[in-house]
């Protein structure tokens, strides 16, 4: 599991960055396409393994429109909670979408805009959890024997 985490760390770093840049900057015609994260996200993003595969297993044979709604909905509590810990924790939420001034702010934490792109990327991730647990053994090996 600890192998997914990582990956699932850092393949969210990426995509955090690729999906910053290409909706902020883009818009700006800022054609630096500057992406950001934040440190607080690999763990956050690591937590794939734990929660959503689970959940993807138990799900799986449900239709699409149903697992939709289970991604968006966990994805916007997931993504909620943790807003709030790091708040309580460090004073203050590195994504607080009320002080960005964001338009579908429904507070410093989540957005109504994002219940459809989270509903799209767990949906996406459903043939990735399947690709990583079928690799899983052959990076342990890799790792555990070297290349």
């Amino acid at each position: 599991m600890w192998i997914r985490f990582v990956l699932y760390g850092l393949g969210g770093w990426c995509g955090e960055v690729i999906f910053t840049a290409l909706t902020e900057s883009l818009p700006r015609r800022d054609w630096r396409l500057t992406g950001t994260t934040y440190l607080w996200m690999f763990p956050i993003y690591g937590l794939l393994a734990i929660l959503y595969e689970p959940a993807h297993d138990f799900i799986r044979n449900w239709p699409v429109l149903g697992r939709a709604v289970v991604w968006s909905l966990g994805f916007t509590l997931v993504e909620w909670l943790s807003g709030w810990l790091i708040a309580r924790v460090s004073g203050r939420c590195p994504w607080d979408y009320v002080a960005a001034g964001k338009r579908f702010a429904i507070n410093p934490y989540i957005r109504w805009d994002f219940f459809p792109v989270w509903a799209l990327i767990g949906l996406a991730l459903e043939p990735i959890h399947d690709a990583l647990v079928v690799l899983t053994p052959a990076i342990a090996a890799i790792i555990e024997n070297g290349i």
